[in-house]
């Protein structure tokens, strides 16, 4: 090897050596973050996690459509931060997983859904809930949908499972149903009969001159729980449960897509 060759395996050397201890630096930068944030694909998930404050989390996505009713006017006062319309929060929702998975279990096809009643604003907490699983599912799934459902395996306040669990240190069993629910987000449109505890209707506002459908949207780019949210009306009637809802009659509906997994919300590629 002559001077010149020897010159230029130098600065190879030397290239290489900068370029590992930028990665380093980089990597350990990341690590001594807070929130250390994986976006993992379903093929993977046996074999890593996700870290979060310093604890591993089974990774878990669920992607489909959700339609909820709660007591409050049209619009929901709690989208902009202010209180609820007759002080107190009264909902029950109903969602229709199209895709999704906890870890190695998948969750296609099933549907869940939630009872709450606050006697204030959400955040104000001392709620109670009760959640309501699909009785299709197995026990791997129950156990799957309950965790996320609770805000498990979940950033703090990251997704709206998380902030009505944190906020509702009242809960009661959950309840294995069968369930029938179709929902139509476009047309503002849904039906969720919960066998034996629950069924909420939902429609499009009407114009009270007209009768004609009257459509609102409402943009979140921040939100925990959609992006975009069509609003309707809703009816609930409860048959059983631990949560009874009798002021739910022709008021706050809303339907979205529903895309989440640890971090929050997944956005749209």
């Amino acid at each position: 090897m002559n001077v010149l060759q020897k010159l230029a395996a130098v600065r190879l050397l030397k290239y290489w050596l900068f370029t590992l201890l930028n990665v380093k630096s980089y990597l350990t930068s990341r690590l001594r973050s807070v929130n250390v944030r994986l976006r993992l694909n379903n093929n993977a998930n046996s074999l890593f996690g996700f870290v979060y404050g310093g604890s591993k989390m089974t990774p878990w996505e669920v992607h489909g459509r959700s339609f909820g009713n709660c007591n409050c006017a049209y619009g929901c006062p709690c989208q902009f931060n202010a209180l609820p319309t007759y002080g107190t929060c009264e909902a029950a929702v109903g969602y229709i997983i199209d895709k999704g998975f906890y870890g190695d279990v998948s969750l296609d096809g099933l549907m869940a859904g939630f009872s709450a009643k606050f006697p204030g604003a959400v955040h104000e907490g001392n709620g109670e809930m009760q959640l309501v699983i699909d009785e299709r599912a197995t026990d791997e799934q129950r156990a799957a949908l309950e965790t996320i459902m609770t805000g498990g395996d979940t950033e703090e306040m990251a997704t709206m499972f998380w902030v009505y669990s944190a906020m509702s240190p009242n809960k009661y069993e959950t309840l294995y149903k069968k369930i029938d629910m179709d929902i139509d987000i476009e047309a503002r449109k849904g039906r969720i009969l919960v066998d034996g505890v629950y069924e909420v209707l939902g429609e499009p506002i009407k114009n009270p001159v007209t009768g004609a459908e009257h459509r609102v949207r409402i943009d979140l780019p921040h939100g925990f729980e959609y992006r975009i949210a069509e609003m309707g009306s809703g009816t609930t009637t409860t048959m059983g449960g631990a949560i009874q809802l009798d002021n739910n009659k022709s008021t706050y509906g809303q339907f979205a897509e529903m895309h989440l997994g640890n971090s929050g919300i997944i956005e749209a590629a």
